[in-house]
């Protein structure tokens, strides 16, 4: 039988198709899901920590019991491409599901709902990532077309990922704004200072927006406001509250940040106002709004001994819920007709065998090859100082960050870290690789990540607000993730020939399918950090606005003293601490570990492939 065709441009890209659309999916739970659940949802942030971690390593030890099974099956369409469509199908509609909780759900129900549908959809993801990657010798041939298909894929797999992180928050606030009157029937309920005790307070904001220490308070007898909020039933659960003839359930806390604000204070008139509204949870007496403003405004509200006017908000705390749900079906249909498009146009061989890995044999290979766990300890502790970042990324532009606009900076911010990451990978490491060695290249993009987060570190605490001048760190800590992951894969390929050197025994799919396993891990330990520093610090407390009107006169006190940032002072040093010191402290153990571990060098590299040949 003659040696098959070379692989046609079609089949190219119907592999490539099937990974963007694979790794679409896997960013968007990566991503998404810790912040879908706590900040939308509720859910404590220590529960989807446990959650995460949990569900991750679950999920690391069933890729070989699927590569086992994957392994012993046999149809007429072959033993990949059945189980390739039939774990995107099942994952999709997962994917769906866990994004769809249902809004009526709450405590143990909403962390059993997130627990359930979370570990499906990693056994669900696993049964279609596993065959994907297995089936390339079943429609290839020679050693060099699969490797350029499998950088293909990769590429093509960073694209889906780079997707995911560009367009989600946008799309979410468009699809959720656009559904919002559909979906949730509003109500509107009025607020004022006879029923409600209304306190108010202006404060002066420069010419960037931020707000001063310059402040005037209107007592509940000097204010004449009517704040009228309007929002589904989402909005107003909790402890039931009197507030005239209506019963509201529970505290209110509406803000720019999450609703759409328009005035008429005093003769000043804006639709797009920065204000925040505060009714506690106690009895419904005590209620404070917050009207902040430019010197103009400022001038012309602050003249008389009292304020008088007309605020309405419109929550947009359904937004995201609704939108991600629907965003989620978009990707979700997207998935499953690019992996049709793979198994229709893709053909595999009749005659392929699949070696796969036991969890013993994984770590049989590992304790035997101290170079193999060198390197997969590296791996590990490099992705978990990426992911912490990642996960809170979003929760600094949120809340660190803030402004109504903080969707398009988180947009604008992950469209150029992404787009580096992908240049760094099929650029930056060619060009490097003609200059320097793998172990210099890697010492270089580690220093350039920590030299990011310190970069970063110092903006933040210095008060960079503009999302460009962020663009500095983010391009030196992506750039260098975009070189390690290049790099990890070749270290692995040389820790291949240590252990067929040493051991007389040529373990690489053991160790390959290791690289899936502590991905999976370090992104677990990762979730886990980033949800306790979400739980330390209060951030979900402050996001979920559980505040009483107490609180918030208590932050307008710090704003006085020089405080103003969207969450409290220790929430915002904590959430920058954990995102900038915890990476470099974790990236210094890892280079720390490599730097006393790794001996493959160029030299003993060289000395290995002549002893293999003589052998």
């Amino acid at each position: 039988m003659g040696e098959r065709k070379k692989l046609t441009g079609m089949e190219k890209f119907a592999y490539g198709i099937g990974a963007v659309g694979k790794d679409m999916v896997y960013m968007l739970s990566a991503s998404y899901v810790l912040y879908y659940f706590q900040d939308i949802m509720g859910v404590s942030a220590i529960a989807m920590g446990v959650i995460l971690l949990v569900a991750r390593v679950f999920d690391a030890f069933n890729d070989p019991i699927m590569g086992v099974i994957v392994a012993k099956t046999k149809t007429k369409w072959g033993k990949f491409r059945p189980w390739l469509l039939i774990g995107t199908l099942t994952n999709a509609v997962i994917l769906i599901v866990m994004f769809s909780a249902p809004p009526s759900l709450d405590g143990k129900g909403l962390v059993a709902y997130a627990a359930i549908t979370y570990i499906l959809w990693g056994i669900t993801y696993t049964m279609m990532d596993i065959p994907y990657w297995s089936m390339i010798p079943a429609f290839t041939d020679s050693g060099k077309e699969r490797e350029n298909l499998s950088a293909l894929a990769r590429s093509c797999a960073g694209v889906g990922s780079a997707i995911v992180t560009i367009i989600t928050v946008m799309s979410v606030a468009f699809l959720g704004n656009a559904l919002l009157e559909k979906k949730t029937n509003p109500e509107t309920v009025s607020f004022d200072s006879a029923v409600n005790g209304l306190s108010a307070y202006v404060v002066l904001t420069d010419d960037a927006g931020n707000p001063t220490s310059t402040v005037t308070e209107y007592s509940a007898d000097k204010t004449a406001l009517s704040v009228n909020v309007k929002g589904s039933e989402k909005l107003f659960e909790g402890v039931e509250v009197e507030t005239g003839d209506t019963v509201i359930e529970g505290v209110i806390n509406v803000s720019s940040s999450n609703a759409k604000v328009s005035y008429d204070i005093e003769g000043v008139t804006t639709e797009e106002g920065n204000v925040s509204f505060v009714i506690d949870n106690i009895d419904g007496k005590e209620s404070v709004v917050v009207i902040y403003v430019n010197a103009e405004d400022y001038a012309k509200i602050t003249q008389g001994t009292d304020i008088v006017g007309t605020v309405d908000m419109e929550s947009t705390l359904e937004v995201e819920r609704i939108g991600f749900k629907y965003f989620t079906i978009i990707v979700g249909v997207l998935f499953v007709v690019f992996t049709i498009i793979t198994c229709v146009v893709i053909k595999e061989k009749s005659s392929v065998e699949m070696k796969t890995a036991s969890v013993g044999q994984m770590f049989k290979a590992l304790v035997q090859n101290d170079q193999a766990m060198t390197i997969v300890a590296t791996i590990v502790l490099v992705n978990v100082a990426v992911y912490i970042t990642s996960n809170l990324l979003i929760y600094f532009f949120k809340y660190d960050l803030g402004g109504t606009n903080w969707q398009g900076n988180y947009t604008i911010f992950n469209m150029f870290i992404g787009g580096i990451q992908i240049i760094a990978m099929m650029l930056f490491f060619p060009l490097l690789r003609k200059a320097f060695t793998t172990l210099r290249i890697f010492y270089l993009a580690v220093f350039s990540a920590v030299a990011g987060y310190g970069i970063l570190l110092a903006m933040s605490l210095l008060g960079v607000e503009s999302v460009y001048i962020f663009f500095i760190p983010g391009f030196f800590i992506m750039a260098a993730v975009g070189v390690l992951n290049v790099i990890v894969t070749v270290f692995l390929a040389n820790t291949v020939d240590y252990g067929e050197y040493k051991n007389r025994r040529r373990d690489e799919s053991v160790i390959f399918s290791m690289q899936t396993f502590v991905v999976k891990l370090a992104s677990g330990i990762a979730a886990l950090v980033a949800s306790v520093c979400l739980a330390v610090f209060n951030i979900q407390e402050d996001s979920q606005g559980a505040q009483t009107a107490a609180m918030m006169i208590k932050k307008i006190s710090d704003l006085i003293t020089g405080a103003g940032t969207t969450i409290d002072d220790s929430s915002v040093i904590g959430l920058r601490l954990v995102m900038t010191i915890t990476p470099i402290v974790v990236l210094a153990i890892a280079v720390i570990l490599f730097r006393k571990k790794y001996i493959l060098t160029d030299r003993k590299l060289e000395e290995i492939t002549d002893e293999l040949k003589k052998r």
